[in-house]
């Protein structure tokens, strides 16, 4: 069995990019000179988002000379085993207008396996985190935190389920089974974005979806959610992040949820 402490120094460093991140981006939110514009998919970028994904890339140029970097402003660059996977602000939109449900993510890959993964949303004064072998964890530092763990419910009509937007499921052509599933669950809430995975991390909710995702939004929730004793697939039982949307539970739900979001005739 592989030496649970092998990812522990690119856990450290993780927090230390997320330290770097947040105090740029508690700089810029709500600043009044923020610039914004629409990317050609209509979605939004602010200089705070740029500027958060070129100190990080700065930082790894040096750390982890070797790694390749994927980003959500600037693509991939390098070629390696290794990949250091960023969005520099997930949820741009509440970013911009004020609403502090927000963070930077960070992920590691090796070999085609998450096995790094650390959540900072510094508005929220909440970061969390995990690496493979060593447990999830919220908390300020690797030094000031607690274990997290997924919930324990076992049957949908018990079950409390986040999503982001119910637009997201109608654009997608999967509306009537996102209502299915919403309809068996005893309570849901459209808490959003990165949130909702945290949610089901810690075990406050059972299950968290969404129809549209990129590898940047979920690589980083993939060993947050698995350590901490949940399942990570796409809508059509993908493991990991690899799909084009995502499904996060607390594993006993999982193969319940993906036969009611299956596409029906």
């Amino acid at each position: 069995m592989d030496d649970p402490r092998k990812y522990l120094d690119d856990l450290r460093l993780a927090h230390y990019l997320a330290d770097l991140a947040d105090d740029l981006t508690m700089k810029r939110f709500g600043a009044v000179d923020l610039q914004v514009e629409a990317k050609p998919d209509l979605t939004l970028v602010s200089d705070a988002d740029r500027a958060v994904e070129d100190m990080i890339r700065n930082h790894l140029a040096t750390s982890r000379s070797r790694d390749a970097v994927v980003g959500e402003e600037r693509g991939a660059t390098g070629s390696s085993r290794r990949q250091w996977i960023i969005d520099p602000i997930d949820g741009t939109h509440n970013f911009v207008r004020g609403v502090p449900v927000w963070a930077t993510l960070i992920a590691l890959v090796e070999d085609g396996d998450v096995v790094v993964g650390l959540v900072s949303a510094p508005a929220l004064h909440r970061r969390w985190w995990a690496a493979t072998g060593l447990g999830a964890h919220t908390g300020t530092s690797l030094q000031r935190c607690r274990q997290i763990h997924v919930s324990k419910v076992r049957h949908l009509d018990e079950a409390f389920l986040s999503y982001s937007s119910l637009d997201g499921w109608l654009e997608a052509d999967r509306g009537r089974e996102f209502l299915r599933l919403q309809s068996s669950c005893w309570r849901t809430r459209a808490f959003g974005d990165f949130w909702s995975y945290m949610l089901v991390a810690e075990g406050a909710v059972d299950l968290a979806c969404e129809p549209e995702l990129a590898l940047y939004d979920m690589a980083a929730l993939v060993p947050i959610v698995r350590e901490a004793g949940g399942r990570f697939t796409s809508l059509e039982g993908e493991e990991g992040p690899w799909g084009a949307n995502g499904l996060a539970t607390n594993g006993h739900l999982h193969e319940a949820v993906l036969a009611a979001l299956t596409v029906t005739e």
